[in-house]
């Protein structure tokens, strides 16, 4: 039996920029499905008025479906020893309908293609039956952390 992974305690982000809530299936080095509840309490809604529009931002929608693909390598054992995880870019990526406070995405990512410091993912994110955004490719590069120091 696969354990499920617990964000918080594999990936370096902390509130309010952890943005995956449950793992609900894994199978490492193939795909996974994770869960992100949306709620009136999220800090991009914190002065919103009352009769706004309240449509989840699609950069942090995108942003958590990032960190559940992330999660699919970082679960690895000792994959990331020194390294840092980058997200290269994102292709052919296509939203269909807004996310709301209330929604539970469902987010769903695959490995197409995986190098020895690259990963390739597509997926997509649901809100019920409905599809709301889908990601054609995403790239994920490790990179040694201590490359990646800055500069003087």
């Amino acid at each position: 039996m696969t354990v499920l992974p617990d964000p918080g305690l594999v990936l370096p982000h902390r509130y309010p920029m952890l943005l995956v809530d449950r793992v609900t299936e894994f199978e490492p080095g193939t795909r996974i499905r994770a869960l992100k509840a949306v709620t009136r309490n999220e800090p991009c809604y914190a002065r919103a008025a009352a009769g706004d529009a309240l449509g989840y931002p699609e950069t942090l929608l995108l942003e958590s479906w990032a960190q559940t693909a992330g999660l699919l390598v970082a679960a690895e054992p000792g994959k990331l020893a020194g390294q840092i995880m980058l997200l290269g870019s994102m292709s052919e990526v296509t939203f269909r309908r807004g996310v709301f406070p209330g929604d539970v995405v469902e987010h769903r990512a695959r490995i197409v293609r995986a190098l020895s410091t690259t990963v390739l993912f597509a997926g997509e994110c649901a809100v019920g039956p409905d599809v709301v955004c889908t990601v054609s490719r995403a790239v994920l590069a490790l990179r040694a952390g201590d490359q990646l120091g800055g500069g003087s």
